[in-house]
């Protein structure tokens, strides 16, 4: 059975404007692929593995191309863990929305503990490689301003750094929903926006 990830980067539950659009997107993929098995990810409710000095030792060992053992193997299995049902995974949907022109720090955390080397990536005489091939993944974000004009898009640090971190990871295929603006220009165009960005998340939804 295939598996779609859907990781939650916002702690507003049922007040989140992300959520909203997510919400229309997982309507539509439910229907069009009722065989798919979706599981929730939420990063706010999730205890996530702390990088301990020992953790980040292993980092290193397994930088240098060896295997863990012993204690550092053990003090991996969490990380392992989260790891592994990123991987079970076909496809993903993060929703997240833009924190400081960035995200949000628990979605750092999670991309911390899972892109680690021999799991997500591999140096080969070639450079890097990454493991996760083959994978599909939508990201729906919103943001408080508009950041798709070209005055403004030196300041969105969420779009690079996202599809740079999933692209060294293997996955190439990455779209993205950007609810924008949700605060700068009030509550009319916000609502406008998010009925424009559902309608988006809809249409990629169907040939996911």
């Amino acid at each position: 059975m295939k598996k779609l990830l859907h990781i939650i980067a916002t702690p507003r539950g049922s007040e989140s404007r992300t959520l909203s659009v997510s919400k229309a997107f997982l309507d539509v993929f439910k229907t069009k692929y009722p065989e798919c098995e979706i599981e929730e990810l939420n990063l706010f409710e999730e205890k996530l593995p702390d990088l301990t000095v020992k953790k980040v030792n292993g980092k290193y060992v397994l930088l240098s191309g060896k295997d863990l053992s012993g204690d550092l193997k053990e003090s991996w299995k969490e990380i392992v863990s989260f790891i592994e049902r990123f991987l079970y995974a076909d496809s993903y949907l993060i929703s997240t929305p833009m924190w400081n022109f960035s995200i949000p720090y628990r979605l750092k955390h999670y991309i911390d503990i899972i892109l680690q080397p021999k799991y997500l990536f591999q140096y080969t005489p070639n450079g890097p490689e990454g493991l996760a091939k083959g994978k599909k993944m939508a990201i729906i974000t919103s943001r408080g301003g508009d950041y798709s004009a070209e005055d403004f898009r030196k300041f969105d640090l969420q779009t690079p750094y996202l599809y740079t971190v999933f692209n060294f990871a293997g996955i190439s295929d990455i779209v993205f929903v950007n609810a924008q603006p949700m605060d700068a220009m009030g509550p009319e165009i916000q609502a406008k926006k998010i009925k424009e960005a559902q309608a988006q998340a809809r249409e990629i939804a169907k040939n996911f």
